[in-house]
């Protein structure tokens, strides 16, 4: 298991908006520019509420047929252990592998209170949710690709195993960070230094914003501008 951030460390990459976040990443030259995060088809159903950092905690379903033993969406408990064997906070990350994603949903009421239980923040699925208001009334960040009125057939197929949500790979204990954006994984062997790029970063998107809306404002002076921020 890797060494966790402390709290401190953690709450400064929770700040951060995903395109801050993400700019900052990028000025790392760690990952090819398209890699990393979540596309359009995982959306936030809170954008109101704080943004979100943990550590993945990986979970496959699946729930358009039938499993092959049981019928009950809660007979297997032995994932819990696996969720709280991960560093907190944690983030929950459902990958749907049915023939028909979607059609059925494993965060639902009774999961949500279960997991923010079990000291998770948020989940992110490619498949399904429901029971909105419950989730939002705790406070609990939803990321999904849909809605469904029933748990159907769903059942857990394995858990601690490499996923994929969005085009985002997820493997057990990466580090998320997620907000009205979308989500992106954080590489851990540059998180600490983060932060203080993020706020150069923004600083000089600050800086070029002013000249933009000052009465004084002029093409010259942008492009000199651009040039000294970003040669």
């Amino acid at each position: 298991m890797k060494t966790p951030l402390t709290t401190e460390q953690l709450e400064a990459l929770r700040r951060l908006d995903a395109s801050t976040l993400a700019n900052a990443i990028e000025s790392f030259q760690h990952r090819l520019r398209n890699e990393g995060f979540t596309d359009g088809s995982v959306r936030c159903l809170f954008p109101h509420l704080p943004h979100v950092v943990g550590y993945a905690v990986t979970v496959k379903i699946r729930g358009s047929a039938p499993p092959f033993a049981g019928d009950a969406y809660l007979e297997r408990t032995d994932w819990w252990d696996y969720v709280v064997s991960m560093p907190a906070p944690r983030i929950v990350v459902v990958q749907d592998v049915a023939t028909k994603t979607g059609l059925g949903s494993l965060l639902g009421v009774v999961h949500v209170n279960i997991l923010r239980a079990l000291g998770c923040v948020g989940a992110v699925t490619n498949g399904a949710v429901r029971d909105i208001p419950a989730a939002e009334g705790l406070g609990f960040q939803l990321f999904t690709g849909g809605t469904s009125v029933s748990h159907a057939y769903v059942h857990i197929v394995e858990f601690g195993t490499p996923v994929e949500i969005g085009g985002l790979k997820i493997q057990s204990e990466d580090l998320l960070h997620g907000d009205q954006h979308g989500v992106q994984s954080i590489p851990e062997d540059i998180a600490t230094q983060i932060p203080p790029v993020a706020a150069r970063i923004a600083a000089e998107e600050q800086a070029l914003i002013k000249l933009c809306q000052s009465p004084d404002f002029s093409i010259e002076k942008l492009r000199a501008a651009v040039k000294q921020h970003r040669p």
